[in-house]
């Protein structure tokens, strides 16, 4: 994932939890965090939390296994994620001593049970020091399917919403009405603090929903931009913007 915005951010990814399993993370072999391999990041994510850059912990991706079994689940869950990655403590801390910013939601499966509860939890130590941002990334169909009873709980801070892979709800070549109508629903709805438009960054990123940067800085975002919760852009992903350059194409745009 890639945010263009006055805040960056960089995710990590916990993608097996909840209803028994043990927790797995997936760190796309940078480094094996069962060894204490990635306790080295810990330098490193200070370093960018000391240049302004949010570091969030992803929960979920479209290929991890997890679910909520009841809410004494939820908050077991929560109280792992405090104690193995926010200000707890833990024999295991993967990361090291270091303390990501909050925990951004991926759920792309499952039931829509329990989140909020998840939610609740994490937000209820922010009592206890640092602020622990939440966010989340739900598809553009609205309400999402899986966090959407969770966002309204009100205690999410940035949401990207993913407005491809969903032809309804998504951009189609000059025609702005369906994307529209769906950005205005979600900023009206949900009371979140932000919200950020999510993109695949080139044609291959998605199935469907690339938007071109002519179509983009010309119809798309100045549709959006008047939202007094219009936060910037999202791009999947990196990787592909790494190749494309999409994300220079548009910042001075965004």
């Amino acid at each position: 994932m890639a945010v263009l915005t006055t805040t960056s951010m960089q995710f990590l990814l916990l993608v097996i939890f909840g209803s028994g399993r043990n927790p797995m993370m997936n760190l796309a072999g940078h480094c094996d965090p069962y060894s204490k391999g990635c306790t080295g990041l810990s330098s490193d994510i200070e370093s960018c939390q000391s240049k302004g850059i949010k570091l969030m912990l992803s929960i979920g991706g479209g290929s991890g296994s997890y679910s909520l079994a009841s809410s004494d689940d939820a908050r077991q869950v929560a109280t792992y994620i405090w104690n193995n990655f926010l200000g707890g403590q833990s024999s295991f801390r993967p990361l090291g001593p270091a303390v990501p910013d909050g925990f951004d939601y991926d759920i792309e499966g499952g039931t829509d049970l329990y989140w909020d509860d998840l939610a609740r939890y994490l937000s209820a130590y922010s009592n206890q020091g640092k602020k622990v941002y939440q966010t989340a990334a739900p598809q553009c169909p609205f309400p999402d399917a899986s966090v959407g009873n969770a966002l309204k709980a009100g205690l999410f801070d940035y949401v990207w919403v993913q407005f491809y892979n969903n032809p309804p709800s998504q951009y189609t070549s000059g025609d702005i009405t369906n994307l529209e109508d769906a950005w205005k629903q979600w900023v009206s709805d949900i009371p979140a603090t932000v919200f950020f438009l999510g993109l695949p960054a080139s044609p291959e990123a998605a199935g469907s929903g690339f938007i071109p940067v002519p179509d983009l800085t010309s119809n798309v975002l100045p549709a959006i931009k008047g939202s007094v919760k219009y936060g910037g852009v999202m791009l999947w992903s990196k990787y592909y913007d790494d190749q494309s350059g999409y994300s220079s194409s548009i910042k001075a745009d965004v």
